[in-house]
């Protein structure tokens, strides 16, 4: 294990976890790459899977960094009236959670984008006054008008690409389905904004479209969650910009280097969400390419990488792959820094025992992948009508969430369905189901648990 420090960076640290022994003629291995940073001026410490971290800078210290808030203003936000004036008053905690010196923007979202505040293409910096401005800006914000997301994600490509800082991010809250563009223009958008800056996505109510908002985060790195109660967004929103403002360094990559004739299967994270990075590699060299991982503050994640290599005899061991972490040079210029570094090994082993046991990370991660799988597989069977189908994934959601211990994932599987077993995957389907908790349910199909130690 290899660890990289310096003055206002995180230390990064990798672990890897694999049964690295094959049988004969044995192809597949199998790892968990713990990464985890930790210092550069946050706690110090490495919290708990799904803590958030808190900035403990003064006013105007840490890292650079840029927010653009992207607010909803549709005409469906005034249904209920309540839905626009918890909008305005969560993004109004997320302005107070900034950090003095951010920069930062509000846009309103609509058929079209606009910079609310502080307007003409610009980015305001984070003091008493600005974010008293800003909020007076957020007062006069009404519904009005249709959907069309990608515009507001262009917009805020635009303004964070003119600020000269490390961390880029935006929040973006929207209550409908993006019906005012075609589903290629919000593609399109994605794919140019997909590492240029990393983004937070919240549907408010019940009448979005989980797969577009889990897209949004999922193509942009960041975090996607239901608030089906508008009554909870400005709790919502100062977690997000608070765990924004815990960032400490953007745009790592995880780099895996592979020898002559193995091949990548696929490449994963699987904590604290499962997320398949593999069709988004970048060559990075002979037999190298990395992988976006975002930007990180102090945090622990988890990685499964399979890689297949060719066949040996027995007794013959070569690494598999090499894993690093790999930090951009400023502005593109000069070599870019290795944070931390992890092997990855293979072993032909006529020993049995040593070939057949599977690594107890692995295992549990394959599990919390399959969880996610077959949560989605359920819940759009029986939105097809396809009950039987529905009843077994779900039956085998409830099995895995129960072995696992991801608690979390039961309770939202139970008001989807009646458990009669656990432990064999017996449910029946419940005959009505709240809107609401389906939603959830789909939403946060991909939050997974850590190992049980």
């Amino acid at each position: 294990m290899a660890n990289f420090s310096k003055s206002n960076v995180p230390q990064f640290s990798v672990e890897v976890y694999q049964n690295e022994f094959l049988p004969e003629g044995g192809r597949e291995v199998n790892a968990i790459v713990t990464v985890t940073s930790t210092g550069g001026g946050t706690t110090g410490g490495i919290p708990l899977a799904g803590s958030t971290p808190s900035p403990t800078y003064g006013p105007g210290q840490g890292p650079d960094a840029a927010v653009v808030l992207m607010v909803d203003c549709s005409g469906s936000m005034d249904y209920p009236p309540t839905k626009m004036r918890n909008a305005r008053d969560a993004t109004a905690a997320a302005i107070d959670a900034l950090r003095e010196g951010t920069r930062f923007a509000v846009v309103a979202g609509t058929h079209v984008a606009k910079d609310v505040y502080p307007g003409n293409g610009r980015l305001a910096v984070a003091d008493q006054q600005t974010k008293a401005q800003a909020k007076d800006a957020l007062r006069k914000l009404s519904a009005g008008g249709g959907t069309a997301i990608g515009t507001w994600l262009r917009l805020a490509d635009r303004l964070l690409g003119a600020a000269e800082v490390d961390i880029r991010h935006g929040i973006l809250l929207t209550d409908g389905r993006n019906e005012h563009e075609a589903p290629e223009d919000l593609r399109a958008a994605l794919d140019s904004c997909a590492g240029r800056f990393t983004c937070d996505a919240r549907g408010v109510g019940t009448d979005w479209e989980v797969k577009e908002v889990t897209g949004i985060a999922a193509a942009l790195l960041g975090t996607a969650d239901i608030v089906a109660d508008p009554a909870g967004l400005a709790a919502d929103f100062t977690r997000m910009m608070e765990n924004a403002m815990g960032k400490e360094v953007a745009d790592v990559a995880l780099r895996l280097w592979t020898p002559v004739g193995v091949e990548i299967r696929f490449v994963k994270q699987v904590a604290p969400t499962v997320a398949d990075l593999t069709g988004r590699r970048t060559e990075a060299g002979p037999r190298a390419g990395d992988y976006p991982t975002g930007s990180w503050g102090d945090e622990s994640r988890d990685y499964h990488v399979c890689v297949l290599v060719p066949e040996a005899g027995i007794g013959q061991e070569m690494l598999a792959a090499r894993v690093s972490l790999i930090l951009p040079a400023p502005s593109g210029a000069g070599a870019p820094q290795t944070l931390s570094q992890g092997l990855v090994r293979a072993v032909w082993t006529d020993d049995m025992v040593a070939s057949t046991s599977i690594n107890p990370q692995v295992a549990h991660y394959t599990g919390q992948a399959e969880l996610a799988q077959v949560i989605q597989q359920g819940l759009d069977a029986r939105k097809s009508g396809d009950f039987d189908g529905a009843t077994a994934k779900l039956g085998r959601a409830v099995q895995l969430a129960s072995a696992s211990g991801n608690q979390d994932t039961a309770k939202l599987l139970s008001k989807v369905v009646d458990v009669v077993d656990a432990a064999t995957g017996t449910v029946r389907l419940k005959a009505k189901v709240a809107e609401a908790d389906e939603m959830t349910l789909e939403t946060r199909s991909t939050k997974t648990v850590r190992v049980k130690k």
